[in-house]
């Protein structure tokens, strides 16, 4: 290669968006689950892909265990969980979860929030034929066709509608992001940003990238989203929410209420 040729490819690759740049970086962590860290123009986006072929999906709340509220790296150690993502907002009392919510024979919510909340997370098919892991657009389909199917039925705000469809206008509002999504192939994406993005801009951001994306949902954000990966000891956690926490100050996991944890089959 000439030197006016090196010359053009690193122009090319500097004007390229680094995601993209770093499309292959997956780090294998096990059987089924990989780790990619994607650096952006202003912080990176850590994603835990998960094939639930491999590995169960569990829900805990702390309604159901009659416990305190703990951190993601908490409930890991105490219930000996490979990883921890919040499970998604919750009320003023710090216990119900603002959607339905369900896990095993627990309904820590039995409302479904009529709202924004147009997707539904379904793990662990309770019978056959079944995918293990679905995330649902409620406006495709009935909550009464699946809510007694499957183990844990966790309802959440709606980020991208299948199959890849940012479904939020442009807003001033910004936050740390903890977002629940599926691939092409039916895997379980646990993302997160602490960069605080508008979420049509994360939801802009999230599509570019090399995830294969075809729908998320919100699970938590500011300094309450948090990501706990036992294997590489990474932990994540939120900080920036307009206005609720304006700074890039919070530095430790907040005790939550309700989150989702990997375990192998």
């Amino acid at each position: 290669m000439t030197t006016p040729d090196r010359g053009r490819l690193l122009l090319l690759l500097l004007c390229l968006p680094t995601a993209l740049v770093c499309a292959d970086a997956w780090q294998d962590l096990d059987d089924g689950l990989d780790l990619g860290v994607f650096p952006t123009n202003n912080g990176s986006v850590t994603v835990l892909r998960i094939d639930p072929q491999w590995w169960e999906t569990v829900a805990l709340a702390a309604s159901a265990l009659d416990c305190s509220n703990s951190t993601a790296r908490q409930w890991a150690r105490e219930h000996d969980l490979i990883a921890v993502i919040n499970a998604g907002m919750y009320a003023a009392d710090h216990s119900t979860h603002t959607g339905y919510f369900r896990t095993g024979d627990h309904v820590n919510n039995g409302l479904w929030n009529q709202s924004d909340y147009r997707q539904a997370a379904c793990m662990e098919p309770r019978r056959e034929g079944l995918p293990r892991f679905v995330l649902h657009d409620l406006d495709e389909v009935p909550e009464s066709s699946f809510k007694d199917d499957y183990a844990v039925v966790v309802q959440n705000l709606r980020l991208i509608k299948k199959p890849g469809e940012n479904r939020w206008s442009q807003q001033p509002r910004r936050w740390s992001e903890a977002c629940l999504g599926e691939d092409a192939q039916g895997r379980m994406l646990w993302i997160f940003c602490r960069t605080p993005h508008s979420m049509h801009d994360f939801n802009e951001l999230l599509l570019s990238l090399p995830l294969e994306l075809v729908a998320a949902q919100h699970l938590e954000g500011g300094p309450e989203a948090q990501l706990w990966i036992e294997p590489t000891h990474l932990e994540a956690v939120g900080s920036f929410e307009t206005g609720f926490m304006e700074s890039d100050a919070n530095k430790v996991a907040w005790p939550v209420p309700n989150v989702l944890g990997l375990r192998r089959r």
